[in-house]
């Protein structure tokens, strides 16, 4: 399942293309999801787990359609409010790099899995939708992904992947409660942190 979610979570991480920003929320996905299976399909480095260049895409390519701070504050809950300017975007910045540098990797883990994306639910006036898709697998039980997904004065972002009904916001949340309550938010901040650079010497 893990790497599963990190294989879709990379896939929704995929570059965009400037004219996809006046794309439907549900086209988007669908168009960024393939064009993300057709690099993997090609790029034998990143197949064999070439870790520094799948960071570098995703660095270049990814961040600027996601709105991590939103993210952020939601992994966060009543705790985001309790923290400074300066200490909430200590917080985007680290959580923001160990959501890359845990997935980037996920980029390797396509086989041939194949997604159906459902039918939207939304109207045209909506400015937060969730876009439904599942992923089917030979031998195994389809798993369902959904991309909670906002409309901003540039384009649509997301701001939640959910696997199976599980979402990344709520995996993180409990775990972000306990870092806080026991050395508070610069704690949480540091343990990021410290994280953060093991994943970074792992991938040297």
């Amino acid at each position: 399942m893990r790497k599963l979610f990190a294989f879709v979570f990379a896939a929704a991480l995929a570059p965009l293309a400037p004219a996809a920003a006046q794309q439907a929320p549900d086209s988007l996905v669908r168009s960024v999801t393939q064009e993300v299976i057709d690099i993997v399909k090609q790029d034998k480095e990143i197949q064999s787990g070439n870790t520094k260049k799948t960071i570098a895409l995703v660095e270049q390519k990814v961040l600027p359609h996601f709105n991590f701070t939103r993210m952020t504050a939601l992994a966060m809950g009543i705790n985001w409010r309790k923290a400074t300017p300066e200490q909430q975007q200590r917080l985007v910045d680290e959580f923001r790099t160990l959501l890359v540098r845990t997935y980037s990797s996920a980029l390797a883990a396509y086989r041939n899995q194949t997604i159906d994306f459902k039918p939207l639910r939304a109207q045209p006036s909506d400015t937060d939708v969730m876009v439904r898709s599942e992923v089917r697998q030979s031998g195994a039980e389809p798993v369902s992904i959904d991309y909670s997904m906002e409309k901003t004065a540039a384009n649509w972002k997301v701001y939640d992947v959910a696997v199976g009904g599980v979402s990344l916001v709520t995996t993180y949340r409990d775990t972000f409660a306990n870092e806080v309550r026991t050395g508070g938010i610069d704690g949480l901040i540091k343990t990021l942190a410290d994280k953060n650079r093991q994943l970074d010497a792992r991938s040297r």
